[in-house]
């Protein structure tokens, strides 16, 4: 199992470029997948997996590391795991085939569906065998005088980052319901859930986009206290984010990915649960694209383009 830190779009693909090279020069060579007896999908390198940068990337893979690491032992061959520097850069690096699979947020998959063909293969289970879930809320200080989304006008709003689900669109979508023009309070785009957060801690914003997710995993390091703060919106629950397969990859490796991440011990993804708020964790359970169709009708009704990821 490899691990790479977040880079900029061109080092990314630049990267996973010389990756491919390399798995291909020792393919062509005398220690073959067929000659070590790996299976044949492993003969192009190693399989290339991309995490979106929903939390610090430091965090992140020490997580993914322990997921990848059982991958490996279930499909026989090495897997790399890549955290993307933005969600657009994973949906590009998906289309471009750098990337073989990669776990997506709700609505950064709609984009990797139309525009790379992504492939849904599984999602994050409960403990009692459900798919799991998680909210947008947005958040304000406990003496704040704004007590609902209608009160944030000509306030200073921090999102999370361009694209995503709970820290850019569902929160905007909530503006939309209510009537409220963006152009009439300030969004400020924080550049990530934890540090949409902490401009709400520090005091430099009147309300921050919170998810469930972020909330448990500071609420749990004790770097946000609840007490403090109160939610003054929520969204519907959310699907957690899919695990996708590019439509080009081998169907051997298709089948033998998705069997793989569906007979994972909970043991191997618990680290990545509680990311996802899902503590405890339980299996990894299969998902199609009519799982996510809430979010495709979302980024109609928004509008959505490219553009917007």
């Amino acid at each position: 199992m490899k691990l790479s830190r977040a880079l900029p779009l061109a080092a990314v693909a630049v990267g996973l470029l010389a990756t491919t090279a390399c798995g291909a020069t020792e393919a062509s060579g005398s220690t073959s997948a067929e000659a070590s007896g790996a299976p044949a999908y492993c003969a192009d390198g190693p399989i290339k997996f991309g995490i979106e940068p929903f939390e610090d990337p430091a965090k992140l893979e020490p997580a993914y590391g322990v997921l990848a690491d059982a991958m490996e032992r279930e499909l026989g061959c090495e897997v790399e795991v890549q955290v993307v520097e933005d969600y657009s850069a994973e949906v590009l690096a998906m289309r471009n085939g750098k990337l073989d699979l990669g776990q997506f947020g709700p609505v950064g998959y709609v984009f990797a569906s139309e525009q790379a063909g992504a492939e849904p293969l599984a999602s994050f289970g409960t403990a009692d065998g459900k798919l799991s879930t998680y909210t947008a809320g947005i958040w304000v200080p406990k003496d704040s005088d704004i007590k609902s989304v209608d009160d944030l006008r000509g306030k200073d709003l921090a999102l999370g980052g361009v694209g995503s689900t709970s820290g850019d669109v569902l929160p905007r979508y909530a503006l939309k319901t209510a009537g409220i023009p963006e152009a009439e309070l300030n969004i400020n785009y924080a550049g990530g859930h934890p540090e949409a957060m902490l401009a709400l801690v520090n005091g430099t914003v009147d309300a921050a986009q919170i998810n469930t997710q972020t909330l448990a995993t500071a609420t749990a390091e004790g770097t946000f206290n609840p007490e403090d703060f109160r939610q003054v919106w929520t969204s519907e629950p959310i699907p957690n984010d899919p695990i996708t397969v590019r439509p080009d990859a081998d169907p051997e490796l298709k089948k033998a990915v998705k069997d793989a991440l569906l007979n994972l011990p909970k043991e191997d993804i618990e680290q990545v649960g509680k990311f996802l708020d899902v503590d405890p964790a339980g299996p990894l359970l299969e998902v199609t694209k009519e799982t996510y169709k809430p979010l495709f009708d979302l980024a109609s009704e928004m509008g959505l383009t490219e553009k917007d990821i």
